[in-house]
Protein backbone atom coordinates (compact mmCIF):
# COMPACT_ATOMS: atom_id res chain seq x y z
CA UNK A 1 0.00 0.00 0.00
CA UNK A 2 1.17 3.55 -0.86
CA UNK A 3 1.60 6.03 2.52
CA UNK A 4 -0.59 9.28 1.51
CA UNK A 5 0.01 12.23 3.37
CA UNK A 6 -2.10 15.28 2.64
CA UNK A 7 -0.33 18.93 3.32
CA UNK A 8 -3.89 20.86 4.38
CA UNK A 9 -4.97 24.05 5.66
CA UNK A 10 -8.35 26.56 4.82
CA UNK A 11 -5.96 29.38 4.81
CA UNK A 12 -4.20 30.10 1.66
CA UNK A 13 -0.33 31.54 1.57
CA UNK A 14 1.17 29.23 4.13
CA UNK A 15 3.16 27.33 1.78
CA UNK A 16 1.03 24.29 1.17
CA UNK A 17 2.96 23.82 -2.53
CA UNK A 18 6.33 24.40 -0.80
CA UNK A 19 5.92 22.21 1.73
CA UNK A 20 4.68 19.28 -0.87
CA UNK A 21 7.70 19.73 -3.48
CA UNK A 22 10.11 19.80 -0.28
CA UNK A 23 8.96 17.29 1.79
CA UNK A 24 8.80 14.82 -1.31
CA UNK A 25 12.28 15.61 -2.77
CA UNK A 26 13.64 15.13 0.38
CA UNK A 27 11.79 11.43 1.40
CA UNK A 28 12.49 10.69 -2.11
CA UNK A 29 16.40 11.21 -1.59
CA UNK A 30 15.90 9.12 1.15
CA UNK A 31 14.33 6.39 -0.17
CA UNK A 32 16.36 6.11 -3.33
CA UNK A 33 19.48 6.01 -1.33
CA UNK A 34 18.64 2.26 -0.24
CA UNK A 35 17.93 1.49 -4.40
CA UNK A 36 19.72 0.78 -7.01
CA UNK A 37 20.96 4.08 -9.01
CA UNK A 38 18.24 3.38 -12.51
CA UNK A 39 15.46 2.71 -10.00
CA UNK A 40 12.36 4.54 -10.09
CA UNK A 41 11.40 7.09 -7.99
CA UNK A 42 8.90 5.27 -4.85
CA UNK A 43 7.66 9.24 -4.40
CA UNK A 44 5.02 11.01 -6.12
CA UNK A 45 3.66 14.43 -5.26
CA UNK A 46 0.02 15.15 -6.13
CA UNK A 47 -1.56 18.11 -6.62
CA UNK A 48 -5.39 18.48 -6.51
CA UNK A 49 -4.91 23.10 -6.46
CA UNK A 50 -6.44 23.86 -9.66
CA UNK A 51 -4.22 26.93 -9.16
CA UNK A 52 -1.06 24.45 -9.94
CA UNK A 53 1.45 25.87 -8.36
CA UNK A 54 3.54 22.32 -7.84
CA UNK A 55 3.24 21.81 -11.41
CA UNK A 56 4.06 24.93 -12.52
CA UNK A 57 7.17 24.67 -9.92
CA UNK A 58 8.82 21.19 -11.15
CA UNK A 59 8.27 21.58 -14.60
CA UNK A 60 11.08 23.99 -14.13
CA UNK A 61 13.27 21.56 -12.42
CA UNK A 62 15.91 19.42 -14.43
CA UNK A 63 15.54 15.81 -13.32
CA UNK A 64 12.90 16.14 -10.30
CA UNK A 65 13.68 13.44 -7.64
CA UNK A 66 10.12 11.99 -7.87
CA UNK A 67 6.99 11.63 -10.01
CA UNK A 68 4.61 15.03 -10.14
CA UNK A 69 1.05 14.70 -11.61
CA UNK A 70 -1.36 17.47 -11.78
CA UNK A 71 -4.63 15.98 -10.81
CA UNK A 72 -7.18 19.11 -9.79
CA UNK A 73 -9.66 17.82 -12.74
CA UNK A 74 -8.57 13.98 -12.90
CA UNK A 75 -11.79 11.28 -12.63
CA UNK A 76 -12.76 10.90 -8.65
CA UNK A 77 -11.88 7.19 -9.20
CA UNK A 78 -8.22 7.63 -10.29
CA UNK A 79 -7.84 9.65 -6.40
CA UNK A 80 -9.38 7.17 -4.93
CA UNK A 81 -6.45 4.52 -5.94
CA UNK A 82 -3.80 7.46 -4.48
CA UNK A 83 -3.15 4.69 -1.63
CA UNK A 84 -2.65 1.98 -3.88
CA UNK A 85 -0.04 2.90 -6.54
CA UNK A 86 2.35 0.33 -7.90
CA UNK A 87 5.90 0.96 -6.92
CA UNK A 88 5.06 4.29 -4.98
CA UNK A 89 5.71 4.02 -1.71
CA UNK A 90 5.13 7.57 -0.88
CA UNK A 91 2.57 10.23 -2.04
CA UNK A 92 2.74 13.65 -0.86
CA UNK A 93 -0.65 15.75 -1.63
CA UNK A 94 -1.03 19.47 -2.14
CA UNK A 95 -4.10 21.04 -1.41
CA UNK A 96 -6.16 24.29 -2.33
CA UNK A 97 -7.12 26.49 0.36
CA UNK A 98 -11.00 27.10 0.39
CA UNK A 99 -13.70 29.55 2.04
CA UNK A 100 -15.84 28.27 4.41
CA UNK A 101 -19.37 30.68 3.70
CA UNK A 102 -20.44 29.69 7.19
CA UNK A 103 -17.64 28.88 9.71
CA UNK A 104 -19.81 28.23 12.48
CA UNK A 105 -22.24 25.47 10.73
CA UNK A 106 -22.67 21.79 10.93
CA UNK A 107 -20.46 19.89 7.77
CA UNK A 108 -17.02 20.08 6.27
CA UNK A 109 -17.31 23.87 5.25
CA UNK A 110 -16.20 22.88 1.64
CA UNK A 111 -19.14 23.37 -0.37
CA UNK A 112 -20.22 21.91 -3.56
CA UNK A 113 -18.48 21.51 -6.74
CA UNK A 114 -15.45 18.95 -8.36
CA UNK A 115 -12.63 20.63 -5.78
CA UNK A 116 -14.36 19.82 -2.84
CA UNK A 117 -15.74 16.43 -3.97
CA UNK A 118 -11.68 15.59 -5.25
CA UNK A 119 -10.38 17.03 -1.85
CA UNK A 120 -13.11 14.76 -0.16
CA UNK A 121 -11.95 11.69 -2.06
CA UNK A 122 -8.15 12.96 -0.83
CA UNK A 123 -9.25 13.02 2.61
CA UNK A 124 -10.77 9.44 2.50
CA UNK A 125 -7.43 7.74 1.66
CA UNK A 126 -5.29 10.13 3.75
CA UNK A 127 -3.08 8.32 5.96
CA UNK A 128 -2.03 11.62 7.72
CA UNK A 129 -2.31 15.38 7.37
CA UNK A 130 0.40 17.91 7.59
CA UNK A 131 -0.78 21.09 8.74
CA UNK A 132 1.20 24.03 7.84
CA UNK A 133 0.24 27.80 9.90
CA UNK A 134 2.15 31.11 10.25
CA UNK A 135 3.02 33.06 13.11
CA UNK A 136 -0.20 35.34 12.24
CA UNK A 137 -3.27 35.26 14.44
CA UNK A 138 -5.42 35.68 10.92
CA UNK A 139 -4.17 31.97 10.06
CA UNK A 140 -5.49 30.52 13.37
CA UNK A 141 -8.81 30.56 12.85
CA UNK A 142 -8.71 28.69 9.60
CA UNK A 143 -6.28 26.47 11.18
CA UNK A 144 -8.53 25.56 14.20
CA UNK A 145 -11.64 24.78 11.32
CA UNK A 146 -9.21 22.74 9.15
CA UNK A 147 -8.87 20.53 12.37
CA UNK A 148 -12.32 20.47 14.06
CA UNK A 149 -13.76 20.82 10.47
CA UNK A 150 -11.88 18.41 8.36
CA UNK A 151 -10.00 16.16 10.54
CA UNK A 152 -10.73 15.43 13.23
CA UNK A 153 -14.45 14.62 12.20
CA UNK A 154 -12.72 12.09 10.04
CA UNK A 155 -10.29 10.88 12.22
CA UNK A 156 -7.07 11.43 10.54
CA UNK A 157 -4.09 11.61 12.16
CA UNK A 158 -2.57 14.70 11.93
CA UNK A 159 0.21 17.29 12.97
CA UNK A 160 0.90 21.10 13.04
CA UNK A 161 4.09 22.51 11.91
CA UNK A 162 5.35 26.16 11.76
CA UNK A 163 6.23 27.51 8.42
CA UNK A 164 8.09 30.62 7.24
CA UNK A 165 8.88 32.14 10.59
CA UNK A 166 11.15 34.90 10.26
CA UNK A 167 14.34 34.82 13.21
CA UNK A 168 14.21 38.53 12.40
CA UNK A 169 10.85 39.48 13.70
CA UNK A 170 12.04 38.11 17.21
CA UNK A 171 10.45 35.22 19.18
CA UNK A 172 6.74 36.73 20.42
CA UNK A 173 4.74 35.72 17.56
CA UNK A 174 6.53 32.29 17.49
CA UNK A 175 5.92 31.77 21.34
CA UNK A 176 2.62 33.08 21.05
CA UNK A 177 1.47 30.05 17.97
CA UNK A 178 3.23 27.57 19.94
CA UNK A 179 1.26 28.51 22.98
CA UNK A 180 -2.03 28.72 20.80
CA UNK A 181 -1.48 25.20 19.28
CA UNK A 182 -0.56 23.67 22.67
CA UNK A 183 -3.62 25.23 24.31
CA UNK A 184 -5.68 23.16 21.82
CA UNK A 185 -3.96 19.94 22.47
CA UNK A 186 -2.83 19.79 18.76
CA UNK A 187 0.06 17.49 18.20
CA UNK A 188 3.11 20.51 17.11
CA UNK A 189 6.36 19.23 15.15
CA UNK A 190 9.14 20.37 17.27
CA UNK A 191 11.00 21.70 13.90
CA UNK A 192 9.93 25.15 12.30
CA UNK A 193 11.14 26.05 9.14
CA UNK A 194 12.56 29.31 8.77
CA UNK A 195 11.89 31.75 6.37
CA UNK A 196 14.66 32.19 3.46
CA UNK A 197 14.30 33.77 0.20
CA UNK A 198 15.93 30.97 -1.41
CA UNK A 199 12.41 29.13 -0.98
CA UNK A 200 10.82 31.80 -2.13
CA UNK A 201 12.72 31.94 -5.50
CA UNK A 202 13.26 28.31 -5.64
CA UNK A 203 10.50 27.79 -8.15
CA UNK A 204 11.27 30.59 -10.37
CA UNK A 205 15.04 29.01 -10.66
CA UNK A 206 13.95 25.32 -10.87
CA UNK A 207 15.20 23.55 -7.97
CA UNK A 208 14.23 21.87 -4.54
CA UNK A 209 15.76 21.71 -1.34
CA UNK A 210 18.12 18.90 -1.91
CA UNK A 211 19.42 20.66 -5.20
CA UNK A 212 20.22 23.74 -2.90
CA UNK A 213 24.31 24.76 -2.14
CA UNK A 214 25.44 22.50 0.43
CA UNK A 215 26.74 25.81 2.11
CA UNK A 216 26.10 28.47 3.67
CA UNK A 217 22.28 29.68 3.84
CA UNK A 218 21.36 27.38 1.08
CA UNK A 219 22.59 24.41 3.54
CA UNK A 220 20.70 26.44 6.48
CA UNK A 221 17.32 26.60 3.86
CA UNK A 222 17.57 23.07 3.12
CA UNK A 223 18.18 21.75 6.79
CA UNK A 224 14.86 23.04 7.58
CA UNK A 225 13.20 20.33 5.76
CA UNK A 226 15.29 17.67 6.42
CA UNK A 227 14.56 17.92 9.77
CA UNK A 228 10.60 18.32 9.22
CA UNK A 229 11.02 15.05 6.93
CA UNK A 230 13.22 13.13 9.43
CA UNK A 231 10.58 14.21 12.51
CA UNK A 232 7.39 13.40 10.09
CA UNK A 233 8.96 10.33 9.69
CA UNK A 234 10.14 9.44 12.78
CA UNK A 235 6.85 10.60 15.18
CA UNK A 236 4.46 11.00 12.26
CA UNK A 237 0.78 12.05 13.03
CA UNK A 238 -1.13 12.11 15.80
Amino acid sequence: MTRVVTVLNQKGGVGKSTVTVNLAAVRAEKLMATLDDDAPSPVAAVSIDPQGSAHWWANRVDALPFHLVQAHDDPLEWLRQLNNLPGIAEVYVDTAGWFDLDPDASGDGLGDGYSADALRTVLDVTDEAIVPMLTAPMCFDPTARTIRKILQPRGIPYRVFINDWDPRDGEHWLEQTQKFVRSQGWPLAETVVRHYKIHTNASNEGVVVTQYKQSGTAANAAADFYKLADELSLVGAR
